[in-house]
């Protein structure tokens, strides 16, 4: 073989080389615990993402909720601290501060605390994965909460049983150092049409409602969210005006609180938060995080 021709031949097995390469999946991240405080699970291919700026409010701004407040940060508190604790279904009205008072929680406990809790969140649609998730975690000498945000389950849709099987179920259970947060519209998780069509289609209708409500069960603690009267929602509002410090007469601020509700159909701490963001923007205010 001639040096041009062998030449040739190496160039073409370095593009075929390359080519190759390319077409090989990338090498899944290794995940440091230590590197953030929350977490975003990426299902495929599998790897933990750290959230540097996490998307919260201050525990002091959620106005209305006082009591699962309390209820919830008590047993975050607890669960950090290495004690029992329950997983945790928030549920109820839109917009009343179900997730936000996940994270604020999580923020609160670890203000004061040196061994940090992480928060990992998974997506809806990667439920079905959450025993791998747990089988990575089981190890790690971190306390840690699992939150799925705006938890549901429609027709046909059988990733509940692997959620039913990770929270209390199989042969090894929860890892000890990881707890479940969920929130959700529903308090059983399932549209009330899916309940009912199986109460009507099923051999055994109490065998077959059982079954699906049962998931529910696997939380400990329910916690109800409803929708918030008007003076409740004019705190919401205050609260962040003076956070913010918006400038604005408390009269006109009442007046405009209260139409701008009425033009959205509903109050709730989302609503007011809009409202807050729309009065900011009206007064050439930013509203810094």
């Amino acid at each position: 073989m001639t040096d041009n021709a062998l030449t040739a031949l190496n160039e073409k097995l370095d593009r075929l080389i390359e080519a190759v390469t390319r077409l090989a999946p990338a090498p899944v991240p290794q995940t440091d615990l230590s590197s953030a405080d929350c977490f975003v699970w990426q299902a495929d291919p599998g790897y933990l993402e750290a959230v540097k700026n996490v998307n919260r409010v201050d525990i002091g701004l959620i106005k209305g909720v006082d009591h699962v407040r309390d209820i919830l940060v008590d047993n975050t508190e607890r669960f950090a601290n290495g004690f029992a604790a329950n997983n945790v279904l928030l549920w109820g009205a839109r917009g009343m501060g179900k997730s936000s008072l996940v994270k604020a929680a999580h923020a609160e406990i670890n203000a004061t605390r040196d061994q940090k809790l992480k928060l990992i969140e998974i997506h809806r649609e990667d439920i079905d994965t959450l025993p791998k998730l747990m089988g990575l975690l089981k190890g790690s000498p971190y306390r840690i909460i699992l939150f799925c945000d705006d938890l549901s389950f429609d027709h046909d849709d059988t990733s509940y049983k692997s959620l039913k099987a990770a929270l209390e179920g199989g042969v090894e259970g929860r890892p000890h150092n990881v707890i479940f947060y969920a929130t959700s519209n529903r308090r059983h998780l399932l549209p009330r049409d899916m309940i009912d069509n199986e109460r009507s289609t099923a051999i055994n209708p109490s065998e077959a409602i059982e079954e699906k409500v049962s998931l529910s069960d696997r939380f400990g603690l329910w916690l109800g969210f409803h929708k918030c009267s008007q003076d409740d929602y004019l705190a919401m509002v205050d609260g962040y005006v003076r956070h913010y410090g918006l400038s604005i007469d408390a009269e006109t601020l009442r007046a405009q609180a209260l139409e701008w509700a009425t033009t959205r159909g509903s109050r709730s701490g989302r609503v007011a938060w809009q409202f807050t963001q729309d009065l900011a923007g009206r007064l050439g205010k930013p509203l810094a995080q």
